[in-house]
């Protein structure tokens, strides 16, 4: 009885800091509407907003795109990373664990080289190495004779990533250096700078796709990171699951890559602290997941391209901020074994 009210008490718990998080970064993206190098640096509420077009313009057709953006792609990479490290039961896993990135990565990089570099195409070519990184993978699992289904995925995984982390080589080694190479350069640091209408209309909704699947598997996901016997006794088919969320997180993430460029660490950093916070139950991780990584790079990105006179990266600061909590996390998990 007493274990029952605690699990309700900690439902009730995790549902009202779920709702705080959510009025947060709804307040967040109204207020970051007015944060900007225009009419000037920072976070302004001009008095003429009503009859200054540039401003409503500006905050209509450049910030909210970006910002919804940087929310969707927040949302979906930590719900990929969380679902990752489930399906994978390890900790240290990402998106971009079975050469996703890397194949993106490339695709974007031979597009810019190919002297084609709109953004349709880097976005096209992107999705399609990523998804080839991913396919890859899942047939060198297929055909590998050592270990269980995902060990051979890992492994995998790591010799696909290094395909296309050599070819990515190659293609920088011809680039241009004065044009190409900086435009790989820049890409691979990740920006939201190109974020538009058209993108979100076009991308978006099959990423929002991606997340309610992902969504709606919340509660298997406990399961399916238990041995196969197990998932199989509760009438779960493990492998038909794991591959649909392999996909449909990869899908969600190359998609984004695409658009993005590399953003790291949202998917490794984002699900442990949602596990610090709404516990190890996916049925609340996820979703807490998923709201922490849209406040994150919301935050990122508004800090990116207002805290200094030339705009940020944003793979640059969530990779220096992710860094930073990452050894504070290893480093509380340190004492609390001491202790």
């Amino acid at each position: 009885m007493n274990t029952q009210l605690s699990y309700r008490s900690e439902q009730r718990r995790n549902r009202v800091v779920l709702l705080l998080l959510l009025t947060l970064l709804f307040l967040l993206s109204v207020l970051f509407l007015f944060a900007g190098r225009y009419p000037k640096g920072g976070i302004t509420f001009p008095n003429d907003l009503g009859t200054n077009m540039m401003m409503r313009n500006i905050m209509i057709n450049i910030r909210l795109p970006r910002i919804l953006l940087a929310i969707i792609a927040g949302a979906i990479l930590s719900a990929a990373g969380f679902t990752f490290q489930m399906l994978f039961s390890n900790p240290l896993v990402e998106p971009g664990f079975l050469g996703v990135s890397q194949g993106s990565a490339f695709g974007a990089a031979l597009v810019i080289v190919a002297g084609t570099n709109s953004s349709a195409m880097v976005q096209i070519s992107a999705t399609f190495f990523g998804l080839l990184a991913l396919a890859s993978s899942y047939f060198l699992a297929k055909r590998f004779r050592f270990g269980g289904w995902l060990l051979r995925l890992v492994l995998s995984g790591i010799a696909v990533s290094a395909i296309f982390s050599s070819a990515l080589g190659v293609v920088k080694l011809v680039a241009e250096p004065t044009k190409d190479l900086q435009d790989i350069t820049f890409w691979m640091m990740g920006g939201l700078w190109n974020s538009n209408w058209k993108q979100i209309l076009t991308v978006m909704p099959i990423v929002l796709v991606c997340l309610g699947i992902l969504f709606s598997y919340r509660w298997r996901m406990n399961l399916l990171s238990l041995q196969e016997k197990s998932a199989y006794s509760v009438g779960l088919n493990p492998k038909l699951d794991r591959t649909v969320l392999l996909v449909v997180a990869t899908v969600g993430t190359t998609l984004t890559i695409s658009l993005t460029g590399l953003i790291g660490w949202v998917g490794l950093i984002m699900p442990h602290l949602a596990r610090k916070l709404f516990g190890s139950d996916s049925k609340a991780a996820l979703p807490g997941a998923m709201v922490m990584g849209s406040l994150f790079l919301l935050l990122c990105d508004t800090v990116g391209r207002t805290l200094l006179p030339t705009e940020i990266p944003i793979g640059l600061l969530t990779s220096f901020i992710g860094a930073v909590i990452f050894m504070v996390i290893l480093s509380l998990k340190h004492q609390e074994g001491k202790a």
